[in-house]
């Protein structure tokens, strides 16, 4: 007999701890699903506060519950018929189930490959903010820099105006002694 566990998740950002006898990675694929499904309700529609987003999640995914219920409840049906009738349902069966673990593996394929771009999205987002932080203090160093510039050229200039003084002051001394 397989113990209850706790586990944590998150939900559209909330944190649950989950009480069950469940797998772990089942119950952490339940939470992505639901995470996933609020997203993408909020993402189509940025009127829905939290609450509305999981409620119509919720819908949908009753919804899809009921469906797959229904089905499943068709396919319990047409397999009680008698199987000499319907010599080919063990195999359309089987082909099915194939083709649905195709579609489980290529699903979890196409979810890592989310996972990996987010991932990717995240860092480069990461490294463009790193080189704005960066571009920004290059462009107030070079504020900084055209400030020195500036007071140095003033400084120079009234350097030179002090030197022509001086020139000039100097001619009238040598023009004065000379006389």
């Amino acid at each position: 007999m397989t113990g209850k566990r706790k586990i944590n998740v998150s939900i559209d950002g909330r944190n649950f701890s989950v009480v069950g006898a469940e797998d772990e990675s089942y119950v952490r694929s339940l939470a992505y699903y639901v995470d996933q499904h609020i997203k993408s309700l909020a993402n189509k529609n940025d009127r829905l506060d939290q609450t509305m987003a999981a409620t119509l999640a919720a819908l949908n995914i009753a919804d899809e519950l009921s469906k797959t219920n229904a089905k499943l409840k068709e396919l319990e049906h047409k397999s009680k018929e008698p199987l000499e009738r319907f010599g080919g349902v063990s195999k359309e069966l089987e082909e099915a189930q194939k083709k649905v673990q195709e579609l489980e593996k290529q699903c979890l394929e196409h979810k890592d490959e989310v996972i990996k771009t987010k991932l990717s999205m995240e860092e480069q987002y990461n490294e463009i903010s790193e080189l704005k932080e960066q571009l920004e203090l290059k462009d107030l160093e070079i504020e900084d820099l055209k400030e020195q510039n500036k007071a140095l050229q003033d400084k120079n200039f009234q350097s030179n105006m002090e030197l022509v003084e001086v020139k000039k002051e100097l001619n009238e001394l040598r023009s004065y002694i000379e006389a």
